[in-house]
C-alpha cells in the first residue's frame, strides 16, 4: 500500500483508493507512451518507473524517476488538457501502481486543497530535477554524469550492485555505447566501480 504521508491522512484517502484501479506491472512495462492520450494518473505504491524522452531513432533519454509515493507530474499536464503524451514511462523495478481517472485528478485541485499542495509539490521536484538534467548535459563530464546515474539507480535499488547493461545506461544518458564502455572501463582502472557481465558494483 501507498506510504503514508500528510496527503492521505484527509478524506482524500478514501476518494483516492475508491476512484483508483491497483495494478501490479513487471519491469521493463511501458505505461505511458510517446504521443498517447493520458487516461489515468500513476502514483507509485511500490517499485519505481523511469520517465524518458524518445528521438526520431528510438534512443531515450532518462529525465528522472518516480518513486513510492508519487506521481507522474508530466503526464497530469497532458491529462488535464487532453492532450498527448511528451513522455515514455517505463518501470525500472517491478511496481505497484494506483491509476487514478484523469477526470477525477482534476476535480481534485478544486476539492481538496492537499492534492493541489501535493501536485505543486511534486511539479517543483520534477522542474527542479529537470534543470539538474540541462546542467549535466551542458556542463558536465561524461564520468560526472555516469557516475551520478549510477548512484541514483543504486539508491533506488538499494543496492551498491547494479544489474544493467551498457546499452541501457547509454540510452538513459543519450550517448552512444562505446562511449559508456570507455568511460566505465576507466572508472574501473580508477578503482571506483567493479564490473561484471550486465553488473556494476560501486565501491
Amino acid at each position: 500500500m501507498i506510504a503514508p504521508d500528510h496527503l492521505f491522512y484527509s478524506l482524500l484517502s478514501k476518494e483516492v483508493y475508491a476512484s483508483g484501479v491497483v495494478k501490479s506491472f513487471p519491469a521493463g512495462s511501458v505505461i505511458v507512451n510517446i504521443e498517447s492520450y493520458i487516461k489515468s494518473i500513476p502514483i507509485v505504491l511500490s517499485g519505481s518507473i523511469k520517465v524518458c524522452r524518445t528521438d526520431q531513432d528510438g534512443r531515450e533519454f532518462l529525465l528522472y524517476y518516480i518513486k513510492p509515493s508519487e506521481s507522474c507530474i508530466m503526464s497530469f499536464l497532458s491529462g488535464i488538457h487532453n492532450d498527448t503524451s511528451k513522455i515514455k514511462a517505463i518501470v525500472e523495478e517491478d511496481a505497484e501502481v494506483l491509476l487514478i481517472p484523469v477526470e477525477k485528478a482534476s476535480a481534485w485541485i478544486r476539492e481538496f486543497p492537499e492534492w493541489s499542495d501535493f501536485i505543486f509539490t511534486l511539479y517543483q521536484k520534477r522542474f527542479e530535477e529537470l534543470l539538474e538534467v540541462i546542467n549535466s548535459v551542458a556542463f558536465q563530464k561524461v564520468d560526472v554524469r555516469l557516475l551520478y546515474l549510477l548512484n541514483q539507480k543504486s539508491a533506488l535499488f538499494k543496492s551498491r550492485e547494479i544489474s544493467v547493461t551498457h546499452q541501457q545506461l547509454a540510452n538513459e544518458l543519450g550517448i552512444s555505447r562505446e562511449a559508456v564502455s570507455r568511460v566505465l572501463k576507466q572508472l574501473e582502472n580508477d578503482n571506483r566501480i567493479s564490473l561484471s557481465r550486465n553488473k556494476i558494483t560501486l565501491l
